[in-house]
């Protein structure tokens, strides 16, 4: 029997998702950290709580996913690891804010503004509100399957345009400073709507918001209206899961195959801190 076979899994809702128990993830062999990733590319996303993680330690652990991939806005990486990013309402002791705050509201997926978006998210959480800042993923393969032949028949040939400067132009809660280096870095790109995942050949309906600007060869006022309708699909209770954080917490879900929010909090009342870090991913097809 392996480790793998030995760890406590359970689905995070039917069909999605993995919560294993059971495992320190610092102490870990690297034996142990494959089982785990295994795991995760089998079930779309997986959730390890109660965990002790120093940066060191989630270097690692993320390592074993791909090769960490770089932050687009690098203000509030954590000194010493480029690679960490910190999500926060906290400010230091001058007043200035310690991390990016409501980050990742709206439905999306990470970096699809990029050639080869990120594979994988990973959070781990050190403080959190006592009530809000959930964050909810929707199954874009559940979505899809559950679609009529002939719909999928229809959406298969779909191409999106995503693009990071529509992004920052157009943010819920305001726009973010953008060089013209960070502008030339992040060109537009073109991607599938629907998506298959390397790993087993399942489609996903990955559609998304905020990076995406149109639909090749549909107008604008079309496009958006079917891109709300499908993000609409997407994110109904069947096919979403919401996950209530405590410290300690990893989560880290495919961006292949799945959308997610985070939710708001009160944040005059409450505090969080979590660190953000991504793995690099493949040209979607």
């Amino acid at each position: 029997m392996t480790y793998a076979e030995a760890l406590e899994v359970t689905e995070l809702k039917p069909g999605f998702g993995a919560e294993v128990s059971g495992v320190d993830v610092a102490r870990a062999s690297d034996a142990v950290h494959q089982d785990l990733v295994d795991i995760f590319q089998k079930h779309g996303a997986l959730l390890i709580r109660g965990q002790t993680m120093s940066p060191d330690d989630l270097m690692r652990f993320l390592s074993a996913f791909g090769e960490p991939e770089d932050h687009t806005q690098t203000k509030f990486t954590l000194p010493g690891y480029p690679k960490i990013y910190l999500l926060s309402n906290k400010k230091d002791d001058t007043g200035e804010p310690i991390g990016a705050h409501f980050d990742g509201i709206g439905w999306h997926t990470d970096v699809s503004y990029r050639e080869k978006p990120v594979m994988n998210t990973m959070l781990y959480s050190i403080e959190v509100p006592a009530e809000g800042g959930d964050t909810l993923l929707a199954d874009c393969c559940a979505a899809y399957d559950a679609l009529p032949a002939a719909r999928k028949a229809e959406l298969d040939p779909l191409v999106l345009h995503h693009s990071y400067l529509h992004l920052m132009e157009t943010r819920l809660y305001g726009r973010k400073p953008i060089t013209p280096e960070v502008i030339k870095d992040n060109p537009d790109v073109f991607h599938p709507l629907i998506r298959t995942h390397p790993a087993d050949g399942r489609k996903a309906l990955w559609v998304s918001t905020g990076t995406v600007k149109g639909i090749v060869g549909m107008e604008d006022d079309e496009a958006m209206a079917l891109i709300d309708e499908l993000v609409e699909f997407v994110t109904q209770d069947q096919f979403v899961f919401r996950h209530r954080w405590q410290p300690g917490d990893i989560l880290t879900w495919d961006n292949r195959c799945t959308l997610h929010t985070g939710s708001l909090f009160d944040d005059e009342k409450y505090t969080r801190l979590t660190h953000r870090m991504w793995v690099k991913g493949d040209k979607p097809f």
